[in-house]
């Protein structure tokens, strides 16, 4: 079966329904209501039946998602939910899917229930990010077979040359239509990111990056800041490379344990031995710590110009950036009477 695939950013829904309009997926035209009559039939609040599933495809118009509506039993009339579509710009963000909707409902009830993702059958957020592991648990729990083993066998394409697709499976919504396997899912995810990749210019890395080493960098950044400073971290990567310094990112640690939500590193963290822990070890880890977002890898290609060495968050949406180690010293201990006062969230 064939999967459909939705972007939104940092699990913003808002994000998800924006790229909804802007792809086209569902249209509504008031030349298309042109002289109907005022009054049409419509069900009573308290009426619904059982309920009924129905396939929003991507570039629906209106029109058709109405007719399919009435089609199905969910609504009495096809105009009189258009009419009420074109009236509630909310319309505009119904998204591909297979919904579970109830039958015999009113057109306005019609609608509220298509713009609930929870009754979006098959419908997967892979968070900003995610590692393997975590996407891994999010199909099992999702009712796909043998996920483990598929993606042990699957290998990055070329410009690549890793040898797992940590960091391959773009971070989405994802709608599923039933029946998918799990080879189709992995291929809607492998497929966005290739997607992704193809509107950022390699070519404009900075001398000496590779492929794979672009794509660590870009999951470093992404786990390591919001899109408002990716270009400043990933400045900072490239200047601590340059310099040979340890990265010293503390989401090397988080993803060692296998943690999140948990922003302070232990000094025993610091310790773990491990490939992948950048205090310990001078460069990049071997592999990517989740896959980033389109933001982080343009990030990656085109970083912000500047000569800092240090950043530190000292409050929440308050990340400040330094080549001073001392400036950095004096924001750490910022930042340690900011967590001890609670501002941030574990």
């Amino acid at each position: 079966m064939k999967s459909r695939s939705l972007l939104v950013r940092r699990s913003d829904f808002v994000a998800l329904f924006v790229v909804a309009i802007l792809m086209g997926l569902v249209t509504f035209t008031l030349r298309e209501i042109a002289n109907q009559p005022q009054k049409l039939p419509d069900f009573q609040i308290g009426f619904s039946e059982a309920s009924t599933t129905v396939v929003i495809e991507s570039g629906d118009s209106g029109s058709e998602i109405a007719q399919k509506l009435e089609k199905a039993g969910v609504i009495k009339s096809a105009e009189t939910f258009f009419r009420l579509a074109v009236s509630d710009s909310r319309s505009g963000r119904i998204a591909p899917g297979t919904y579970r909707i109830e039958t015999k409902i009113p057109a306005s009830q019609a609608l509220e229930q298509l713009l609930d993702l929870d009754r979006v059958i098959g419908l997967i957020s892979v968070r900003d990010g995610a590692r393997l592991d975590e996407v891994i648990a999010l199909l099992e729990a999702n009712g796909f077979k043998n996920v483990r083993e598929i993606v042990s066998e699957r290998r990055p394409k070329e410009p690549f040359k890793l040898q797992s697709i940590e960091g391959f499976l773009y971070p989405a919504k994802y709608s599923f239509e039933p029946g998918s396997s799990t080879v189709d899912a992995i291929d809607a995810m492998t497929e966005r990111f290739a997607k992704s990749l193809a509107e950022i210019d390699l070519d404009r890395l900075p001398e000496g990056i590779s492929p794979d080493e672009f794509l660590i960098i870009a999951s470093i950044v992404e786990a390591e800041g919001t899109p408002d400073v990716f270009g400043k971290i990933a400045r900072v990567i490239y200047n601590r490379l340059d310099r040979k310094m340890a990265l010293q990112m503390d989401s090397t640690i988080h993803y060692i344990k296998r943690e999140r939500g948990n922003i302070a590193v232990s000094s025993a963290g610091t310790r773990i031995e491990s490939p992948y822990n950048t205090y310990r070890r001078q460069g990049l880890p071997p592999g990517p710590i989740g896959s980033p977002t389109s933001a982080a890898m343009r990030a990656t290609v085109e970083p912000d110009a500047g000569d800092w060495l240090y950043f530190i968050t000292v409050a929440p949406k308050e990340t400040r950036f330094t080549k001073s180690y001392d400036e950095f010293l004096s924001w750490k201990e910022l930042y340690r009477k900011n967590y001890k006062a609670g501002l941030f969230d574990d």
